[in-house]
């Protein structure tokens, strides 16, 4: 096993174009790592770079203790899994899983005790002498990582593997392959566009923007205290629902003034951010998590200034909740990032109705009784939502 540490790496091809900028990252013995983002971040190109297949610009890669820059990607200890399965079609399971370990002239035994060990660990073993062509979709990718297993290598590196699953399968090989990098405990990096995968499956998640890391941490720290706006819509679904807000006085309390409706800010959120007050008479932009809202009807403790009065558009019974589309009254949030998420998942701006509304997305409980056209009250956790520089798009903490 060994760690992996990325120290400012660089990528700038030959036409000037600068895929990575200073990327720091360090990988501890065992861990499983996510780097995640759009298409486009650079996340390929910083593990291709770790894999050998790309030339680094600047800084410098270790792989446990070795400086591995200039490093054939043979020499490197790494094993790799594609998104193409990459099998030979008229070589068997047990061929195509052996091909790297006879290219080694490993002996007979030794190669034989590794085929059916990773054999047993994916449940190929009744599938051992057929050809990719006889199997699914799932048990290719199962041996393709076989194929890697079987090398026993220090580092497993996995670029974006169940992309061509259908929504199902991408489900049960996630956790397979969780729980087979676990049980083996082998350092690895994963790359991925999909963040339920990144959330689902890595001890720390790396998110990247246009070849930025944009924040470093467990998936509930990414999802619970996002960095800015960009990690706060991208990490999460539904993404977080954004308005722009602004900060005034109320007594002696600061609210917020969302369209004609005015939020009051906890005194508990002050203390915590008293930044907060520097902004008192400025715009900022409030972001709230589906799941920080509630039915008003069904909670009755919520007082009137932590309630918002909007007109219910869709409904969505999913039996453990209600996931309720509601418009009210204010003022959307655009940006290059919320641009680009909307880009990147296709969709038009879900969150901005004309130039004087905004649609956003709750989850209330199942007994709630709301339904398209009603108008709605809707309570808001104020514990629970977040603050963010309009102009910087940066978390407001300090």
């Amino acid at each position: 096993m060994a760690e992996v540490v990325l120290k400012g790496i660089e990528k700038v091809y030959d036409n000037g174009f600068h895929a990575v900028h200073d990327l720091n990252l360090d990988v501890a013995d065992g861990e499983f790592l996510v780097l995640v983002g759009p298409s486009g971040c650079g996340k390929s190109t910083a593990l291709r770079m770790v894999a050998g297949l790309e030339d680094i610009s600047a800084g410098e890669l270790m792989i446990g203790d070795r400086r591995v820059n200039d490093a054939p990607p043979q020499d490197r200890d790494i094993a790799m899994v594609f998104q193409s399965y990459a099998l030979y079609p008229h070589m068997s399971v047990r061929d195509n899983i052996a091909y790297g370990l006879k290219l080694r002239k490993m002996p007979k035994d030794e190669m034989n005790r590794r085929i059916e060990k990773a054999a047993t660990m994916l449940e190929l073993t009744p599938l051992l002498d057929r050809k990719p062509a006889q199997l699914s979709g799932g048990q290719r990718q199962r041996v393709a990582m076989g194929r890697a297993i079987v090398r026993e290598p220090q580092v497993f590196l996995m670029d974006e593997p169940l992309s061509n699953l259908d929504a199902k399968l991408r489900v049960q090989m996630r956790a397979e392959i969780s729980a087979v990098v676990r049980s083996l405990n082998v350092t690895t990096l994963y790359v991925t566009h999909d963040q339920t995968e990144a959330m689902t499956m890595g001890d720390r998640m790396a998110v990247m923007k246009a070849g930025f890391l944009m924040q470093l941490g467990s998936p509930s720290e990414c999802y619970e205290t996002p960095n800015n706006i960009f990690v706060a819509q991208f990490v999460g679904s539904p993404p977080m629902n954004l308005v722009t807000a602004k900060v005034a006085p109320v007594g002696d309390a600061i609210g917020l003034e969302v369209g004609s409706k005015t939020l009051i800010i906890p005194e508990a959120s002050v203390a915590a951010r008293p930044a907060l007050k520097s902004y008192v008479g400025k715009e900022i932009v409030l972001g709230v998590r589906s799941e920080d809202m509630e039915d008003a009807a069904l909670a009755k403790d919520s007082p009137p200034e932590r309630r918002l009065q909007g007109t219910v558009t869709l409904t969505e019974a999913l039996g453990s909740e209600i996931v309720v589309h509601f418009s009210f009254d204010g003022q959307g949030y655009v940006s290059d990032d919320t641009k680009l998420l909307q880009k990147e998942s296709g969709g038009e701006d879900l969150q901005t109705i004309g130039g004087d509304g905004v649609k956003w997305v709750a989850s209330f409980g199942p007994r709630s009784r709301v339904r398209m056209g009603d108008a709605v009250e809707i309570a808001v956790d104020m514990d629970h939502v977040h603050y963010f520089d309009a102009d910087t798009s940066e978390a407001i903490r300090g």
